[in-house]
């Protein structure tokens, strides 16, 4: 787990263990493969080797989630050992959407890369550069074309990053998928969602339209019988 995903000392989340949800749990330590928490003591029912979910906010409308083990319980503390990186749950007011959308990608000290967008949210892209070099924990700054002249632009931390190779419509070089997720303001979550939302309408008005066809043609052809 990248530390800095998680967080800081002091800080609190939610556990869940089984049906039993735990709010305010005070964070004592956090490392790259395990977390300290202390909560209340009657809330410490748990033995070495359960399984806890812990969840913490992500920003307005979504929140991170990460599977630990409990590796031991020391009163009104237990470690959690923990595997892999925090993942985004969205919450039901958080639209995505999109695809092939051009994305510029800066890296600190390196030079910007080109992608395109297979999917975008309020909250976070995923996109597809050329070459590797990417890290969950990377902090980047991203500017997206949604449409004509409507330019987002915004910090960004690599969430994931998984490097594929194209293989259609021949083998080709190194890709790599990378998730983002950031912190925008409201007025750029707002043009972000209205252009996910346009999209989604003008996709559902072109099923409908496949679905039913114009009667117009058909009553020409009903009438030249």
């Amino acid at each position: 787990m990248t530390s800095s995903l998680f967080p800081s000392d002091g800080s609190r989340v939610e556990m869940v263990h089984g049906a039993l949800t735990v709010p305010d749990v005070r964070v004592v330590r956090v490392t790259d493969t395990a977390v300290t928490l202390s909560l209340a003591l009657d809330d410490v029912d748990l033995s070495t080797g359960d399984g806890v979910h812990l969840r913490w906010p992500a920003g307005l409308r979504g929140r991170y989630a990460l599977h630990g083990t409990v590796a031991g319980v020391d009163e009104n503390r237990i470690d959690v050992r923990v595997a892999g990186q925090p993942e985004i749950e969205q919450l039901r007011d958080y639209v995505r959407g999109g695809g092939g959308e051009s994305v510029l990608l800066v890296l600190p000290g390196e030079t910007e890369r080109y992608g395109r967008v297979h999917d975008i949210s309020e909250r976070s892209v995923r996109a597809l550069f050329h070459g590797i070099g990417f890290e969950p924990g990377q902090e980047t700054r991203l500017r997206v074309q949604l449409a004509g002249d409507v330019v987002v632009e915004f910090p960004a931390t690599v969430l994931r990053a998984a490097t594929i190779r194209q293989q259609v419509p021949v083998r080709g070089p190194l890709l790599t998928e990378i998730v983002a997720i950031f912190e925008q303001d409201e007025r750029q979550a707002k043009i972000i969602r209205r252009y996910v939302m346009r999209l989604q309408l003008e996709a559902r008005r072109q099923s409908r339209a496949v679905e039913s066809p114009d009667p117009e043609p058909m009553a020409e052809i009903i009438a030249l019988r």
